[in-house]
């Protein structure tokens, strides 16, 4: 997942689909690339589970998978949480030593 989103054109894709499903074509609108480069990207975007597609006649629609993107959040909370609890840590243990310096 966060190697489909390392890229800045899948970023972009991702960050239109939260506001909701598009067609391929409304995707690739704003880039300067062919239609397939543009469905190699979102090829990698759902492999990854952030997106899904689905076709109706000859239009494919792509939507985020709010799921995955929980997921994400999770991960990113949990190291969000135990970076907190060390830099806490070290700035206490930093308080500590700071008298005994002579500061």
């Amino acid at each position: 997942m966060f190697r489909a989103l390392a890229d800045p054109t899948r970023r972009v894709m991702v960050e239109r689909l939260c506001h909701g499903p598009a067609s391929v074509s409304e995707l690739a609108r704003p880039f300067d690339m062919s239609l397939p480069a543009v469905v190699q990207h979102l090829q990698v975007l759902e492999g990854s589970g952030l997106v899904r597609t689905r076709k109706v006649g000859r239009v494919r629609t792509c939507a985020i998978d709010t799921g995955a993107l929980s997921l994400a959040e999770k991960w990113i909370n949990e190291r969000r949480t135990s970076w907190e609890r060390r830099l806490d840590r070290l700035g206490d243990f930093l308080a500590e030593a700071e008298p005994d310096q002579g500061v």
